[in-house]
């Protein structure tokens, strides 16, 4: 089984490869906003769009224009490694997977990637690595690289600078271990397991809230663009990269986990960017209750639930196990005991109580058992390759469930 994996270090570098890092990733940044607007214009006067060759032949003239002397400073495979990327947005856009290209900002996403392994060496005795052009780059060597080196993203973040190497292993097919379990996302409860046990919230949001808007604020009063508003700008960064990096690890934690405990997890496929959508309204039809709105957005997407979804799929893959994602659709509001299904059984966010055959138990508990079952549903008509089964809710179950009182 072959595993593509990426290791990812904080670099250690001088002041004069600082510069140099900052330099390529600017040349990178123009590269594909001069690439992309050739794009627009060439669709203005009614021009096929160019692929990635043509790209590359427009490259080696700005890299040879008495315009941009300064790109030849840079690598040339960053350069040509953004052109794939404003390709592949392209390819993303017209297969409606993603938005339309956007111009890149300066200090936003500044990366660039490091494509043949040839000339890259990696000296995990003495932690440093050697990329073209930057010479040897020292790294905190937290963890060893396994397998054989594929490429390297150099990346900055909240000041500091990052080396993603993406590694290529053959490791033996895994088997599964454990059982399944239904896992039902929340805010008071980051995830409820059908076992009944649960996983606290964090909260990295909530936690530097204040920090944060006392930061946004001092920066707002400075002059932009200023040196006392760039120092403002670095905190307020700074905080944002504490806050993301506290969340990552607690989903990398909790993921990790459940994906080594059990062979399948079952998990509602819950539609993040509808349920935080803003409740403001427009001016002819203002909306209601906008500020608690706002807030239970806040703490949906301080949770991560897409990201814990996706850390989720690929560690049970590499485990040997599987993710099922089914309708959310009255997982909450079906008995597990009798089925019966009702908005009346739910009186309360935590409490769950049948009002057909009186079964209690907690509402993420409830929820988490109805995934489970859905999910096993649905993962043996996939095998079998039968129709989906429906939502939850609408057939009544007719398995019993412990403490039932029918």
């Amino acid at each position: 089984m072959q595993r593509l994996q990426a290791f990812k270090y904080e670099l250690m570098p001088t002041g004069e490869q600082q510069r140099q890092m900052r330099r390529f990733a600017g040349s990178c940044r123009f590269v594909f906003n001069k690439a992309l607007a050739l794009q627009k214009e060439r669709y203005e006067r009614g021009e096929k769009k160019l692929g990635y060759a043509g790209l590359c032949k427009e490259l080696t003239g700005w890299r040879n224009g008495a315009e941009t002397p300064w790109l030849s400073d840079a690598p040339i495979h960053p350069l040509q490694q953004t052109l794939k990327d404003l390709e592949r947005a392209y390819a993303n856009f017209f297969a409606k997977r993603a938005d339309f290209p956007r111009f890149k900002k300066k200090g936003l996403s500044d990366s660039f990637r490091y494509p043949d392994p040839k000339q890259i060496k990696l000296d995990q005795a003495n932690s440093r690595l050697f990329l073209p052009k930057l010479g040897w780059l020292r790294y905190r060597n937290s963890r060893d690289v396994l397998g054989t080196v594929k490429n390297i993203t150099v990346s900055q973040s909240g000041g500091k600078w990052y080396a993603s190497i993406q590694t290529e292993r053959e490791v033996e097919q895994p088997i599964p271990q454990g059982d399944a379990v239904g896992i039902d996302m929340g805010v008071a409860r980051f995830a409820t397991l059908s076992d009944g046990t649960f996983v606290a919230p964090l909260g990295s949001y909530k936690q530097h809230q204040d920090r944060l808007r006392r930061a946004q604020q001092s920066m707002s009063r400075k002059v932009k663009f200023s040196s006392n508003w760039r120092r403002a700008k670095a905190r307020v960064q700074r905080i944002h990269s504490r806050i993301g990096n506290a969340r990552r690890d607690f989903l990398h934690k909790t993921s990790t986990a459940i994906s080594q405990n059990h062979a399948m997890v079952c998990i509602e496929d819950l539609q993040v960017r509808n349920m935080s959508r803003s409740a403001a309204g427009s001016t002819e039809k203002p909306g209601r209750n906008v500020r608690a709105k706002s807030g239970l957005n806040k703490s949906i997407l301080d949770q991560g639930w897409f990201e814990f979804r996706r850390q989720l799929d690929y560690k049970l893959a590499w485990n040997g196990g599987w993710l099922v994602a089914v309708p959310p659709q009255n997982t909450s509001r079906t008995c597990p005991c009798c089925g019966h299904v009702s908005a009346d059984n739910r009186q309360t966010q935590a409490q769950f109580l049948c009002v057909e055959c009186g079964f209690e138990e907690n509402a993420d508990v409830v929820g988490a058992i109805n995934v489970l079952r859905a999910g096993h549903a649905r993962f043996a008509c996939e095998v079998s390759g039968a129709a989906m089964p429906p939502a939850a809710g609408t057939h009544r179950s007719d398995s019993g469930v412990a403490g039932c009182r029918a």
